[in-house]
């Protein structure tokens, strides 16, 4: 298999941030940031779509129809949270074909029982290591040498231990995964023990106030981590802002005062490209 878009940018670029996106607009904005990739969580999508929380209540058809509008929106590369795959083996193959002619650069496929819970919230389980392979397996044969970067993520580490996350993750890289991500590490040397044994290139979580040590690039580079996602950055500095907009806006009357904090309306009509619409209307004779 040639080598997708995400290995060519690693190897151009080495260790890189990027953001997660949950709509076309966040992905539009990321991608004119000079964001390399983009990523689409299961968290964000359900937050912004149906207003609940990332406890597998989403089905398949809801992540590929959300993941198809960002990918139509962007030319930047974006990995899609699959979260199980939503079923068997058989389940997954669907998933990664669906997620392929839908645009994706590749997928999150991890080893919750589903319905999966937020990996840095509590009550997570995880199926038996070989169901999660045949899952990674399925995930390859439906990939069948296409441009498709599979991410083998295990939330083991807080289920069975370090030792079986590692074990897990080397075998699913065995079965054909590109990339490793050991889910919710709690402390430096858990991060240290990660990049040292997991098998390269390895995915580091950062969530502020979540369960791992909030690291910038640079540290977490020096610890083995080459894929390093910020997937709420964005969700939740949006929705800070949208509800101090609203609070102040009910509590005053209005949002004179708030204009800075705020894009205008012309730069506004510049990011979603209002002028090319233009351009193009008049060069189709739709004026």
């Amino acid at each position: 298999m040639s080598k997708t878009r995400v290995h060519q940018i690693l190897e151009k670029t080495g260790p890189l941030v990027f953001p997660g996106v949950y709509d076309t607009l966040s992905a539009r904005i990321a991608a004119q940031a000079g964001a390399p990739l983009a990523f689409v969580s299961g968290y964000s999508v359900a937050a912004t779509s149906i207003g609940e929380p990332d406890f597998g209540l989403l089905t398949q058809t809801e992540m590929t129809d959300r993941a198809r509008r960002i990918c139509m929106s962007v030319d930047i590369p974006v990995i899609v949270d699959a979260d199980t795959g939503y079923g068997n083996p058989l389940n997954v193959y669907r998933t990664v074909n669906e997620l392929i002619a839908a645009g994706a650069a590749g997928c999150f496929l991890e080893d919750q029982v589903w319905p999966k819970k937020c990996g840095h919230m509590r009550g997570k389980k995880v199926i038996d290591a070989k169901s999660y392979i045949d899952k990674i397996r399925a995930a390859g044969a439906a990939r069948d040498g296409r441009d498709f970067f599979i991410v083998a993520r295990t939330d083991a580490l807080a289920v069975g231990g370090m030792d079986d996350a590692i074990a897990r993750v080397e075998s699913a890289r065995q079965a054909g995964a590109d990339g490793s991500f050991i889910e919710a590490p709690t402390s430096l040397d858990e991060l240290a023990e990660i990049g040292r044994r997991s098998p390269a290139p390895n995915v580091a979580n950062m969530i502020a106030g979540g369960r791992t040590p909030f690291l910038p690039k640079d540290e977490l580079s020096e610890l083995g981590f080459q894929l390093i996602l910020h997937p709420l950055a964005g969700l939740f500095s949006a929705a800070r802002a949208i509800q101090q907009t609203y609070c102040r806006l009910q509590s005053t009357g209005g949002t004179a005062d708030d204009e800075e904090r705020q894009m205008s309306f012309a730069e506004f009509n510049e990011l979603i490209g209002v002028d090319e619409k233009y351009a193009l209307g008049q060069q189709l004779g739709a004026e």
